[in-house]
Order: C-alpha cells, then structure tokens, then sequence
C-alpha cells in the first residue's frame, strides 16, 4: 500500500532543514512554495484526480532536494534520492515513472510534455509573476554570488534580464494569473 503524503511531506521536509544555508532562494521555504503553487494551479487548470495530485505533491516535494547533494546537476541528485526512497512509499514503476519525469521538467530549459509537468514547471518560477518577484529574486542573486554562478551584479542583472525575457509560462491560468505581473516586473528592473 502506498505511503500517505502526509508521511512523504514530514520525513522529506525534515531532511530540507539540513540544506546549507547558504541556499538562500533553493531552501526549504522554496519547496513549501512550489507544494503551495502546484496546489492551486492544479485546482484552476481542473486536476482533482486524487492520485494524480499524490503524485504531483511528490514530485514537488522530491525537486530541489537534490540540493542535498550537491549544486551541479541538482535534478539528477532529486531524481536519485527519490528513487532511494520510492519502494519504502511503495511506489509502482509507473509512478516512478511519472515522478522522475515532472522533477525533471524543472530542469531549465523548461520542456514539460504533459499538463501535470506543466504545473509543476509554472510552480517552480510561480515568482516570476507575483509581487514578491523583488525579494524572491534578491535570495536567488545572493545564492548566485555565494555558490559562484555569477561574479557580480552585473553579471547578474543582465543573466536575470535575459532568464524573463525568455521564460514563458505553460499553464492556461499562470498565462493568465502571473504573465502580466512578470511583464511589470520585468518593465521595473
């Protein structure tokens, strides 16, 4: 029998708080935002099959924990920790399937090729398009210094100008909801 998500969130959540600390945007809060995001873009895009949500939940929960392991090819290490843990939750190979394949369609670029991967990719950069984009960002930036993806700010301003010009959200009510929003926010920066 599967494992509740109630059982998969607390024991996932808790290996989250040993994250470094120097994640300051892919932490614990990060994934607690996109468990949120996936929730309710679900909800307005019509998906209430319950075992579509387990699965979606799961995969939300599993796609920064990678981090865990490492910075580099991050998804690889979310991918490989959730198979770690898949038959102790019981889960069919088919669902593995499934949750391998929405972890990696948060891999940048985005290429999602079914609507549930479509949710969880427009959860991943639900910020984009929400008044906390500046604050979120800024987490994001000091992450960026810290792990040495960028040398400066320069170097990030123009990488973060170039990331919204080319993002583009998959999701009839993201399109909606959260494009306009991360047109103003992209017009401010």
């Amino acid at each position: 029998m599967e494992a509740s998500f109630n059982q998969i969130f607390d024991e996932v959540s808790a290996r989250l708080d040993n994250l470094n600390q120097h994640l300051s945007y892919h932490c614990k809060k990060h994934t607690m935002d996109v468990l949120e995001q996936c929730e309710r873009i679900a909800a307005l895009e019509g998906v209430i099959e319950p075992h579509s949500l387990y699965l979606l939940k799961t995969a939300a929960m599993y796609h920064d924990a990678g981090f865990l392991e490492g910075y580099a090819a991050h998804e690889d290490h979310s991918c490989a920790i959730f198979l770690r843990d898949a038959d102790a939750y019981h889960f069919s190979e088919g669902d593995k399937a499934i949750i391998l394949g929405l972890i990696d369609a948060t891999r940048l670029p985005q290429q999602p090729a079914n609507l549930l991967e479509e949710i969880i990719c427009d959860a991943d950069l639900d910020y984009l398009g929400r008044p906390d984009f500046f604050d979120t960002s800024d987490a994001l930036r000091r992450e960026f210094l810290y792990f040495k993806v960028v040398e400066n700010n320069a170097q990030w301003e123009a990488l973060q100008l170039n990331f919204l010009r080319n993002h583009h959200y998959f999701t009839k009510s993201s399109i909606q909801l959260r494009e306009p929003v991360k047109q103003q926010n992209m017009e401010n920066l």
